[in-house]
C-alpha cells in the first residue's frame, strides 16, 4: 500500500486536507512530504485507524515505538512529533495535547 493510500483509507479526503493546510501555512514542498510520511506511518502503525479517533496516548505509543524500536534520531523524532501536532491542530482541528517525546 502506498503511503498516501493509507491516509485515504483511514479517512477519505485526508491527503487533500493535509496538503491544503500545509500550503495555507506556506510550508515548503519538502516539509509537506515529510509530514505526509510521518502521519502515514502513524496511521499504518495503528492499523489504518482514522486518526480522528486516536487519542494522545496513541500518539505517545507511536512516538515511544519510534524511539525504542526503530531508534530514530532525535531530529526525526522531532519531525514526527511536529507532523502529528500539525495534523491534530491544523487539519483535524482538535485541541493538541502534548505528546511525550
Amino acid at each position: 500500500m502506498e503511503i498516501s493510500q493509507a491516509l485515504e483509507h483511514s479517512q477519505p479526503g485526508l491527503v487533500k486536507r493535509l496538503t491544503t493546510a500545509t500550503r495555507q501555512h506556506q510550508l515548503n514542498y519538502r516539509s509537506e512530504q515529510t509530514y505526509l510520511h510521518w502521519i502515514s506511518r502513524f496511521v499504518l502503525f495503528h492499523d489504518l485507524t482514522d486518526p480522528a479517533l486516536l487519542k494522545a496516548d496513541d500518539r505517545r505509543l507511536y512516538l515511544d515505538y519510534l524511539t525504542a524500536q526503530v531508534k530514530v534520531s532525535r531530529a526525526r523524532l522531532n519531525q514526527a512529533t511536529q507532523a502529528l501536532a500539525f495534523l491534530y491542530s491544523e487539519v483535524l482541528t482538535t485541541p493538541e495535547t502534548p505528546a511525550a517525546a
